[in-house]
């Protein structure tokens, strides 16, 4: 294709490059990480970029984090911390149907800081606590009785999963994409406190309003659940005390997330914090170096990340994306920022329809339209954090919404079409809420 005018043949053929990568997310002929090593590879093959510039992104400190909290989500699975949370709430507060479901949606809460990965935590705690509790009420997927049940109950736990990882950054590695770029497009530090600060109003309504929509729209055969309460009671006896490792694991969390609230009295970086956090493990003996290395999702996260953060940095410094917000602002002169950011936010979100990864979403939409709403006079802050929750929002679309998405659908609890109707139903909500709550609570923070 000609090169428009304005724009560095070296940006163009880098867009190239880039485009063909997000494609390969898209349709995955190979994996992500295989089609990341390609395209790097191809970047210097291509006299692109230099090797030194291609390899760039593996020095990000916020990549680092995300695969340190992979380390932490090892440590409660491994030490069976997250289990014993989720099952001290259910024993105390699970008498009924909608107890239970804001109770998994609490211990989801809990543990979310610490496991990046929605597969990790919703796969490896959520999920087979939730689907413990079906059994124990008499749901069960192959029959009829007290379907509708955990039907709630299994598409509840997955909201709150989605949920949390609005809320916290650490809560899904797509987050850590989202400020990476925010300070490499932008120059824009987005903190953990930040984030927490700017979502938390928002991202609690919705934790407390969806289940109880859900309730209403899928309306459960049990509306009390003393089952639930007594296999609780059960799996702790089975558990016993906390163990040590337990214990010193709860400190180090503590510990860590006090670290991550007070960056700016300390200066110590979030990445290092996480990393001093994976030291106490590792010296501890919570978790072993063999573990570190078992943890393929982290080290997969690693190489996609930061091959797809540097070309896209380097879009921006080459001065494609400045181009292209000159080029669509001019197409929307006249138009208000705010008008501009409500219609972006909806196709923004719907458009995940499309997509089956949020990380595939965000390198091809996210870049381009918080450019264009910054060149309009959008607050930057406040676009680039809202964008980036929007984007865990929009997993509930479809069954096959992120990575997590087909473990609780695979139960088999709810038909395709129902999944589809109550997921638009509940993502719309979460637009709703983030638009219409989220935007004015981001201004009284002074984000918008």
């Amino acid at each position: 294709m000609p090169i428009p005018n304005g724009v560095k043949p070296q940006a163009w053929h880098l867009l190239a490059i880039f485009v063909a990568t997000i494609a390969g997310f898209v349709l995955q002929p190979l994996s992500i990480g295989a089609v990341s090593i390609i395209a790097c590879t191809m970047l210097v093959v291509l006299g692109v970029l230099t090797p030194s510039e291609a390899l760039a992104g593996f020095s990000n400190g916020t990549i680092w984090l995300i695969v340190s909290a992979f380390m932490f989500a090892e440590g409660f699975i491994k030490t069976g911390l997250g289990k014993r949370i989720a099952y001290v709430l259910l024993s105390r507060f699970g008498g009924s149907t909608l107890n239970v479901a804001y109770v998994l949606s609490v211990a989801d809460f809990i543990v979310a800081p610490f496991t990046p990965s929605n597969t990790a935590r919703g796969g490896g705690i959520i999920y087979p606590i939730v689907r413990s509790i079906c059994s124990a009420i008499g749901s069960e997927p192959d029959s009829e009785k007290n379907k509708r049940t955990g039907a709630f109950l299994i598409f509840s736990s997955y909201c709150a999963v989605i949920t949390s990882a609005c809320i916290f950054l650490t809560g899904a590695s797509n987050n850590v994409l989202v400020v990476t770029l925010s300070k490499e497009m932008f120059g824009v530090d987005v903190s953990w406190l930040a984030w927490f600060a700017a979502c938390i109003v928002p991202g609690l309504i919705l934790s407390v309003a969806t289940p109880w929509v859900l309730y209403k729209l899928i309306n459960p055969e049990l509306k009390e659940t003393p089952e639930t309460k007594v296999m609780a009671k059960k799996e702790l006896e089975e558990m016993g005390s906390m163990s040590l490792a337990e214990k010193m694991l709860c400190g180090i969390f503590l510990c860590a997330l006090v670290l991550w609230a007070t960056s700016s009295i300390h200066g110590i970086d979030s990445a290092f914090v996480a990393l001093l956090g994976l030291s106490a493990m590792l010296i501890t003996k919570i978790i072993d170096w063999a573990d570190v290395l078992n943890q393929k999702g982290a080290w997969d996260v690693l190489v996609w990340m930061g091959v797809l953060v540097n070309m896209a940095a380097f879009l921006s410094k080459l001065g494609l994306m400045t181009w292209f917000a000159g080029t669509v602002g001019q197409q929307m002169e006249g138009t208000s920022w705010l008008f501009m950011l409500v219609v972006l936010a909806i196709v923004y979100t719907y458009v995940h329809y499309g997509l089956a990864s949020n990380s595939a979403h965000i390198m091809a939409l996210f870049g381009a339209f918080a450019t264009i709403l910054v060149a309009a006079g959008a607050p930057v802050l406040g676009v680039l954090i809202l964008f980036g929750a929007l984007a865990n929002s929009c997993s509930l679309l479809t069954h096959y919404g992120c990575g997590v998405t087909p473990i609780f659908f695979g139960s088999n609890y709810m038909p395709q079409g129902q999944w589809w109707r109550i997921g638009f139903i509940i993502t719309t909500l979460h637009l709703f809420v983030w638009l219409c709550i989220g935007l004015p609570w981001m201004k009284v923070l002074g984000l918008f």
